[in-house]
C-alpha cells in the first residue's frame, strides 16, 4: 500500500503524489510514517521531510507548519517549502555562515529569536542538499 502525499504551501502546492513512506520533522523529533498509520495531527518544524519513492529517497524542506495523518493520506500545511533542486549549495553555505553571525550578535530576546529561525532555515537547507539516503 501506499501513502497519498500533499504538501501545501500558502501560495501553491508543493508536492502531491502517492510514496511508500514518508518521514517529518515534527516538533518532536523525526516522525516516520507509513502505510496504515493511526490517525494523527502534529506540529511540524523547520526542518528536512523524506519521502521514499521506488525506494529512493527524496528531500524536502519544510518551514514549519502542520501535518494530519489519516486513512493512508499525509496532508501537510506548511508556511513555505523548497525544493533540494532550487538550492544553490555556495548560496545554501554563505548563508549559514551569515546565520550564524547573525545568531552570535543577536542581542535582544527577539533578535536572537529571529536569528535562530534564520540558522534553522540555512541549516535545513544544507542538509536537504546531503540527503542521499538509499
Amino acid at each position: 500500500m501506499t501513502l497519498k502525499i500533499r504538501v501545501i504551501a500558502p501560495d501553491k502546492i508543493v508536492w502531491d503524489a502517492d510514496a511508500e513512506e514518508i518521514i517529518l520533522p515534527s516538533s518532536t523529533g523525526q516522525l516516520g510514517i507509513l502505510s496504515g498509520h493511526i490517525p494523527l495531527l502534529t506540529a511540524l518544524d523547520i526542518g528536512v521531510m523524506r519521502v521514499r519513492i521506488n525506494n529512493e529517497w527524496k528531500p524536502i524542506i519544510l518551514l514549519g507548519g502542520f501535518a494530519e495523518i489519516n486513512n493512508n493520506t499525509v496532508i501537510i500545511l506548511v508556511n513555505g517549502a523548497e525544493m533540494v533542486s532550487e538550492i544553490d549549495i555556495e548560496d545554501a553555505k554563505k548563508s549559514l555562515e551569515e546565520a550564524t553571525q547573525l545568531v552570535n550578535s543577536a542581542k535582544t530576546n527577539k533578535e536572537k529569536i529571529e536569528a535562530t529561525q534564520v540558522l534553522r532555515k540555512a541549516k535545513a537547507r544544507i542538509q536537504a542538499s546531503n540527503v542521499l539516503v538509499t
